[in-house]
């Protein structure tokens, strides 16, 4: 469905044991190991990933064409295109969605909601535990 050679490149790094306060708006890819206070949001008109390392931990609205998350969100997210939950993710908020990815393990405190496509049903791909 989603060609993972055609994903943008990852070009920012917030590293483990960062520590940011306030918003922070990226283009295309960026990576998170450390932690955020704000809101992280991708800019319009450019595909865009996040990833969400098992050591983050952001305290804000997430928002990008592509999420993967393996840490800890306090806050909304809204996937464009795909939310992959790792089996580490923890969230507590809202979540949008127009595909979705969940590993076992994975955890939401809040409403799953599905941004409907021109089909009318959102995609879910139950993913296999492979260990």
């Amino acid at each position: 469905m989603f060609n993972k050679s055609k994903q943008p490149p990852i070009k920012s790094l917030i590293a483990d044991g960062t520590q940011i306060q306030g918003n922070i708006t990226f283009s295309e890819g960026l990576r998170v190991d450390g932690s955020i206070v704000g809101d992280v949001v991708a800019s319009e008109g450019v595909a865009s990933i996040l990833v969400i390392s098992d050591s983050a931990h952001i305290t804000g609205g997430v928002v990008a064409d592509h999420i993967i998350v393996n840490g800890t969100v306090i806050g909304p997210i809204c996937a464009h295109r795909m939310l992959e939950l790792q089996p580490k993710a923890r969230i507590e908020g809202d979540v949008d969605y127009a595909a979705l990815e969940m590993h076992q393990g994975a955890l939401i405190t809040g409403q799953l909601r599905p941004m409907l496509g021109d089909e009318g049903k959102p995609t879910l791909k139950l993913a296999a535990n492979n260990e």
